[in-house]
C-alpha cells in the first residue's frame, strides 16, 4: 500500500486504539490534533532522524561570490533550499575523497576549495518529500512517533504514552538499522595517529581505505 498522510494518520491512531480517519478533511479531534502535529515539522523530524538512502541527494556546489568570510576560510557556500541534514562533504564527484577541513555553520559551508561535493538528506518532493519512496521501517516509525506526540492530548494516559514511546524509540533504532544495511559499505577517513604510525597523511585515503 502506498503510504499518505492519511495511511500514517490512521496508523497512529490505530496504536492509539482510536478508529480510523475517513478523510483528511474529517471534522474530529484526533485529525486536528494530528494535523498541528503534521504541520509543526513532523516529515522534516522524521527525515533528520537517520541517513535515509531514500532521502539521500547528491549535488555539486560552487563556491558562493556573495558570501565574504571575514576570516578563516576563503570561500562560503550556500546550503540548498531542500537540506535537512548534511551525509557526506567531498572533494571529488565520486565521494572517493571526504573533506576533512572545512566548517558547517547554520545555512552556509566554509571551506578553502571552489567546488564541493555534497550528498544530504533532502526533503523535496522527489527524495524524502515523496512519502510513496519511504521504506516499510520508516512508516512504521513515523506512525509511532505521531502518535506518541498525540498521545497525551487525545487519551490523557500517561501509561500509554510511555508504552509508545519505549516502542517508538525501538522502531527508530531498528529504522536506522535497516538503513544503514541498504546503503553501500562506507568506512571512515583514518585518523592522524594512525596516519602519523602508517607515516601517511590523512588526505591520501579514499572512504573504502584505498590510497590514492
Amino acid at each position: 500500500m502506498t503510504t499518505t498522510k492519511l495511511s500514517l494518520f490512521n496508523g497512529a491512531l490505530r496504536e492509539l486504539g482510536s478508529r480510523k480517519l475517513a478523510s483528511l478533511s474529517e471534522n474530529r479531534e484526533s485529525r486536528r490534533v494530528l494535523d498541528d502535529i503534521w504541520s509543526n515539522g513532523f516529515v522534516d523530524g522524521i527525515l533528520e532522524g537517520g541517513l535515509w538512502t531514500f532521502a539521500m541527494r547528491a549535488v555539486e556546489i560552487a563556491s558562493d561570490p556573495s558570501l565574504d568570510p571575514q576570516f578563516g576560510f576563503t570561500n562560503g557556500f550556500s546550503k540548498p533550499d531542500d537540506f535537512i541534514r548534511t551525509a557526506y562533504v567531498c572533494q571529488d564527484e565520486n565521494f572517493k575523497q571526504p573533506l576533512i577541513d572545512y566548517s558547517d555553520e547554520n545555512n552556509y559551508w566554509w571551506a578553502n576549495i571552489d567546488t564541493l561535493y555534497v550528498k544530504y538528506i533532502s526533503n523535496d518532493a522527489d527524495y524524502g518529500g515523496d512519502l510513496s519512496l519511504w521504506p516499510s521501517c520508516v512508516v512504521d516509525w513515523a506512525e509511532l512517533e505521531l502518535a506518541r506526540y498525540a498521545c497525551k492530548r487525545l487519551t490523557q494516559s500517561d501509561a500509554d504514552e510511555e508504552r509508545i514511546m519505549k516502542k517508538a524509540k525501538s522502531a527508530h533504532i531498528s529504522a536506522k538499522s535497516q538503513a544503514a544495511m541498504a546503503g553501500p559499505t562506507k568506512f571512515a577517513p583514518r585518523g592522524s595517529w594512525i596516519n602519523s604510525r602508517l607515516g601517511a597523511s590523512s588526505r591520501r585515503y579514499d572512504t573504502d581505505g584505498n590510497k590514492v
